[in-house]
């Protein structure tokens, strides 16, 4: 799926609004993946580089694959001073990494932009000998009233908006069709707390939402503001959020 003009102008909203994933989660991908000494982690469609930055403040050396300019290039300049960081022009179907040459695969709310059948090919060629894959996602808790009235905001004005992490479900069946030989899931709480800057932002930074000189733009977000006055306490909101994994070996 070449997606690759798809997040052209987002990047800043990415950098302020797009949260970090729970720690508890990478600390268990990287423990269960039976990592240590030297090794390697292909982040592919890295974005600006949220889930690489965590990586690479373990000491880990990432690849991160990533086809959007904007995206890539946000991530080189923020992550420079990483002497473990590598910036790779590439995409989920033809990272231009090397035959075996990767540990660990990691993929952060970006799988569901990639075709399959071409991914799950890719990821033979580059995993070394028993590497593992990892598919993550933030993951809004949907018994919230306020992710659900975001959500309603969000069907609303949004032309492009098809459900949260584009429309993937626990246990997927996009999912279950990559991992052939099965998987492990797991689920960390991970509670997004937002100032009013980055709760709009947060909006923002979603593939589907509309930008500043679409239809409505000036609704949507007089929309999204009057949720953040109604549930805010002392300056944030909290939104109701977990870290989710599903990792498998080939």
């Amino acid at each position: 799926m070449n997606t690759h003009n798809r997040f052209d102008g987002y990047a800043n909203d990415y950098t302020i609004g797009r949260p970090q994933y729970s720690d508890e989660l990478i600390d268990h991908i990287l423990e269960k993946s039976n990592l240590s000494g030297d090794f390697t982690i292909a982040d592919i469609g890295s974005g600006t580089g949220k889930f690489s930055s965590q990586l690479l403040a373990r000491g880990c050396e990432v690849y991160a694959v990533e086809p959007n300019d904007d995206m890539r290039n946000t991530a080189e300049s923020e992550l420079s001073s990483y002497k473990n960081f590598h910036s790779i022009k590439g995409d989920a179907e033809n990272t231009t990494l090397a035959d075996h040459s990767v540990d660990l695969i990691t993929t952060a709310q970006a799988f569901h932009w990639f075709e399959v059948g071409k991914f799950r090919s890719e990821c033979k060629r580059i995993v070394k000998e028993n590497g593992k894959i990892s598919l993550i996602w933030n993951v809004r808790d949907m018994a919230s009233p306020l992710n659900q009235e975001l959500y309603e905001i969000y069907k609303k004005y949004c032309p492009r908006f098809i459900g949260f992490n584009g429309g993937i479900i626990k246990d997927d069946p996009r999912i279950k069709e990559f991992f052939v030989n099965g998987y492990e899931y797991i689920s960390c709480m991970n509670p997004l707390t937002l100032d009013k800057e980055k709760f709009i932002k947060r909006s923002l930074s979603g593939s589907y939402s509309i930008k500043e000189g679409d239809r409505c733009y000036d609704e949507y977000i007089a929309s999204i503001v009057e949720v953040f006055n109604r549930y805010c306490k002392q300056g944030y909101v909290t939104i109701p959020n977990s870290s989710v994994a599903y990792t498998g070996i080939y």
